[in-house]
């Protein structure tokens, strides 16, 4: 019994943050996009516009879910659940605190890297269930851009996992207590960290990467025909899979939770530890969140065929070549 409740406080706490980072994300793109572009932004419901993604909930909420004729009903009305499904499924073996995490498990990267892929699904379900032609052609954008960019992440993530010796999460930050990876990994590890960032970007179908929803040209892609809560589910997904990423490049390469330490200065140290790690993750967290919307409103949208070149001439080759180069520097010591 006490366990089921464990359960259900622990379900009912991951609801509760997905709805927060939504109604948070959302604004922080918003606010972030008018600043890009030197305006305002939100800013009549609440102040400063604080409650306008409030609005907008209760909104979608009180729209009509349709479901088109000649659409396949069961795996149309399935897809946004098996695309939240996974995105809860990732949130387990994340630590946001120093021991505040609900799954330490051993092989918690390969965990995040195996369910990650299970997003694919669901973009594929409602892009051919929906029985529209654009909603097919924007699954199948994403689906060749996500397998393409996993390869390029799952690197990415290979290189730290050399340089650390271990597949857990617990440890890879606790190999960082002297240093963040991105400072005492040399060279090696910026390439790693800078096609991670792109490759992530790509993953969750973000500008400049958004081919599968591209407006201009699919409508709305692979979401075209949904509606209220079934569209918000989506939409909801979509912010917290880029929480997700971040979060977990915050743990490869920022330390995760841990303060920010020189070496063996323990003045300094002791200074930094004053910090509550929750500030650390969420802070670094945030800072990526930043990045990848700086990107949306920087760079304009590829095209299909720019975008799986880049994946196959360019950051794949590199990522193959850099992961060579982190061994070496792995095997010979050469790193902080």
């Amino acid at each position: 019994m006490a366990l089921f409740l464990e359960f259900v406080i622990a379900g009912l706490l991951c609801i509760g943050l997905f709805a927060i980072l939504g109604l948070v994300l959302v604004l922080m793109e918003r606010k972030v996009s008018a600043y890009m572009q030197i305006r305002l932004g939100p800013n009549r419901v609440g102040p400063k516009g604080a409650l306008q993604t409030l609005a907008d909930t209760l909104k979608l909420l009180s729209k009509e879910g349709l479901t088109p004729r000649g659409a396949d009903r069961f795996l149309f009305n399935l897809a946004p659940f098996v695309a939240m499904i996974g995105t809860m499924l990732l949130l387990a073996p994340i630590p946001f605190a120093k021991g505040f995490q609900l799954w330490d498990i051993n092989i918690g990267v390969l965990y995040i890297s195996a369910v990650s892929s299970l997003a694919v699904i669901s973009i594929l379900l409602a892009g051919w269930a929906s029985n529209n032609k654009y909603s097919l052609l924007g699954a199948m954008r994403s689906g060749a851009q996500i397998v393409s960019y996993e390869l390029s992440a799952g690197l990415s993530i290979i290189a730290i996992v050399v340089l650390t010796g271990s597949l857990s999460i617990s440890d890879i930050i606790a190999s960082q207590a002297d240093g963040w990876w991105i400072f005492k990994g040399h060279l090696p590890v910026w390439i790693a960290f800078v096609t991670f960032i792109i490759a992530v970007t790509a993953e969750t179908n973000r500008a400049p990467f958004d081919l599968a929803e591209a407006e201009s040209e699919l409508t709305a892609g692979f979401h075209t025909e949904y509606s209220g809560m079934k569209f918000a589910l989506f939409f909801l997904a979509e912010y917290i899979n880029i929480f997700i990423v971040c979060a977990i490049g915050a743990i490869l390469f920022f330390g995760g939770w841990m303060p920010f330490h020189i070496g063996n200065w323990e003045g300094f140290n002791r200074i930094m530890d004053y910090i509550p790690s929750s500030v650390w993750f969420f802070g670094k967290t945030f800072f990526l969140i930043f990045v990848i919307m700086w990107f949306r409103w920087t760079f304009p949208r590829l095209r299909i065929d720019q975008l799986l070149n880049l994946e196959w001439k360019y950051l794949l080759p590199i990522s193959m070549v850099n992961v060579l180069l982190i061994t070496l520097v792995a095997i010979l010591g050469w790193h902080f």
